[in-house]
């Protein structure tokens, strides 16, 4: 009799175990919601986006700093996004003041990866604005995460594909040895994919973005990691950003000049040539 009871026990054990690991529970709160294959194919698309560039390498708009980093600012989402915080954080709001954007606007700072480049203006930026939630890999040291709380916002570790508010997705964690996490905004016509470098590999990431929203990339912008890359190995890219029907690519920050030129000769008219100043709304994308 004592055998027959632990045996029930265990099959009782195993099977919460499974109900927790193969059907997760559905999370809903205010730091985020976990994908769901229900929720693959989401219901609300943005309309009325921007994505304004406040931080990159390349040069766009007069009176704007161009410095090794990337920073960009989503408008006309649910919340209004602050992904990546450049290099430096003076060159950041100064930026960001030429553009007209009080740092107070930004709900949500989502950031792609640990290095410098995209982190180094978070200090600065959370000085002027800490009622932010910061969305942050959980790979990141702890001591991040304390520094980010001290400051008195809240952080989101973020480790699983992620919707972060309407219309707006984390990709997850991807890759080995760099983690790195992208935004994904499912707009009326297709999915954006923003990069911060893209270490996992772009088109991993893109294929990824493509898996989670279950509907066509309209447009891929943001570092793609190319600079060091052959003129081949960047054509194979190419070709796979067809394959997978990438509509429109903005290639900037570390994808380098041969990457930028050349998918400027490929896409054309759909390129986007991003720097920092440049603003990307709906309407530059048919």
């Amino acid at each position: 009799m004592t055998k027959m009871w632990a045996l029930v026990i265990l099959i009782v054990v195993i099977g919460i175990v499974l109900s927790l690991t193969i059907f997760p529970r559905h999370e809903k709160d205010r730091k985020g919601q976990i994908i769901q294959s229900e929720e693959n194919t989401p219901t609300t698309a943005v309309k009325d986006l921007s994505i304004t560039v406040s931080y990159d390498n390349n040069p766009y708009k007069e009176r704007l700093t161009a410095a090794w980093g990337f920073s960009c600012v989503i408008r006309g989402t649910e919340k209004t996004i602050l992904f990546d915080t450049g290099g430096d954080g003076s060159i950041l709001l100064a930026n960001l003041g030429e553009l007209g954007i009080n740092p107070k606007e930004i709900d949500l700072v989502v950031l792609s990866h640990i290095h410098g480049d995209h982190v180094g203006g978070l200090t600065g930026f959370l000085e002027k604005n800490p009622e932010v939630v910061v969305y942050l890999p959980k790979s990141f040291p702890r001591g991040i995460k304390d520094k980010v709380e001290e400051y008195g916002a809240k952080v989101v570790e973020v480790q699983g594909p992620l919707k972060i508010c309407q219309g707006v997705y984390s990709s997850g964690e991807q890759g080995t040895w760099i983690k790195e996490q992208s935004l994904i905004l499912h707009t009326e016509k297709g999915s954006i994919v923003i990069t911060g470098c893209a270490h996992p590999g772009i088109v991993k990431i893109v294929d990824k973005a493509k898996d989670l929203l279950k509907g066509d990339v309209l447009l891929v912008m943001g570092g793609f990691h190319l600079g060091g890359e052959s003129r081949g190995e960047i054509e194979n890219i190419i070709s796979s950003f067809r394959k997978l029907g990438v509509s429109y690519a903005g290639p900037c920050h570390c994808s380098g000049d041969t990457a930028r030129q050349l998918f400027k000769e490929e896409y054309g008219d759909n390129y986007i040539n991003v720097g920092v100043g440049r603003v990307v709304s709906m309407n530059d994308l048919k």
